[in-house]
């Protein structure tokens, strides 16, 4: 079932916005290529949290109050 910035699993709740935004892309292209729900979600989290850990410096400065 893919998620969208308005509907998306709760282990993403506290997730910054821009990072939840990726993580739910991740997870959901996870999915189209047949990865289980709960492993898709797991996955996706974290490499929201490493592409947001490289982009650290550009998101600060765009969007300073959402990391």
């Amino acid at each position: 079932m893919p998620w969208t910035p308005g509907r998306y699993p709760p282990s993403m709740r506290y997730l910054p916005p821009l990072v939840r935004l990726k993580a739910i892309a991740i997870a959901n292209a996870l999915l189209d290529e047949g990865h289980a729900e709960g492993q898709s979600i797991r996955i996706g989290i974290a490499k929201a949290k490493e592409w947001a850990t490289r982009h650290e410096a550009e998101l600060s400065i765009s969007h300073p109050r959402e990391l």
